[in-house]
């Protein structure tokens, strides 16, 4: 009889694992084939958005070259380092800005502390572009609408509101032992002190994940890069650019092109990923030994 429950029990536990792995396997090509289709396109030699065929019949480099060379109409290596600037410096002032708070609201009390936190979650409940209206009149009265003062307005944009998305990184802090601020504050550390050489050291994951969240928004939007950019093509950023390749006057000699295009915006936050996993694993294994 036990070795009937014991054969029954593997049996289960077989067909329970065959069917999420087959689920799973789903799951993966579903998120692997549009990723697929992109970079196989980037290559197609054929022009032009309606093909025929799945995979290309000819493959070529020079999607790639027209990206970079091509840049009579539409400048793509200054709209990909207009959106770097804007990216690196929005993911600083943002990480400073959301630690900060998440902090504060994790290990101080202070006044109004609560319905600070309330009315943070209430406004993130609210997409952020029922706003542009009003947030590109004001950029526009203070002279960030023109010129090369565009680039700050986005930085500011971008980074102005990051202080409310604080909840995650709070929920990271809380669960730091408040024994170890207390035995810092005994030994004469000042809260700036413990904030930056005790909590800080033990947070790498949050700040991993603040620093890629921070630096991917500004990198994919188009909302807000259009509303302020309008018609300077000079600071555009890559969103708009790609945006224009699916124009109806460019598509048709455009398209490869924008396939490639969205391969190599997706390198760099690549690379900040890879670089920063490490950090992320060093960052658990130093909170689990404090």
């Amino acid at each position: 009889m036990k070795e009937q429950g014991t054969t029954s029990y593997r049996t289960k536990r077989l067909i329970t694992n065959i069917i999420v792995h087959v689920v799973l396997a789903i799951l993966a090509f579903v998120w692997v084939f549009p990723i697929l289709w992109v970079v196989l396109t980037s290559f197609r030699g054929e022009k032009g958005s309606y093909v025929s065929s799945f995979f290309p019949k000819t493959y070529t480099l020079a999607n790639y070259a027209k990206l970079f060379n091509d840049t009579a109409i539409l400048n793509f290596p200054k709209m990909f380092m207009n959106t770097l600037i804007i990216a690196i410096f929005s993911c600083i002032v943002s990480t400073v800005f959301v630690l900060a708070v998440s902090y504060c609201t994790s290990r101080l009390r202070f006044r109004m502390r609560k319905p600070y936190m309330n009315m943070a979650m209430i406004l993130g409940l609210f997409p952020g572009f029922m706003s542009m209206v009003a947030v590109y009149y004001i950029l526009k009265s203070i002279g960030l609408s023109e010129g090369s003062m565009i680039r700050v307005a986005l930085v500011l944009v971008y980074s102005g509101g990051a202080g409310l998305t604080f909840q995650i990184a709070k929920g990271f802090f809380d669960t730091i032992p408040k024994a170890l601020d207390e035995a810092a504050f005994l030994d004469g550390a000042t809260k700036f002190q413990v904030f930056y050489k005790v909590t800080i050291p033990l947070s790498k994951p949050i700040i991993v994940y603040t620093v890629l969240t921070s630096f991917i928004a500004p990198w994919v939007d188009f909302i807000f890069a259009k509303v302020i950019c309008r018609a300077n093509a000079e600071y555009y950023t890559v969103a708009i650019g790609l945006w224009r390749m699916l124009e109806k006057e460019y598509i048709d000699n455009w398209y490869t092109a924008f396939a490639a295009g969205s391969v190599c915006i997706s390198i760099p936050i690549a690379i900040l990923f890879v670089y920063l996993q490490r950090y992320y694993v060093e960052g658990m294994t130093g909170a689990v030994k404090g």
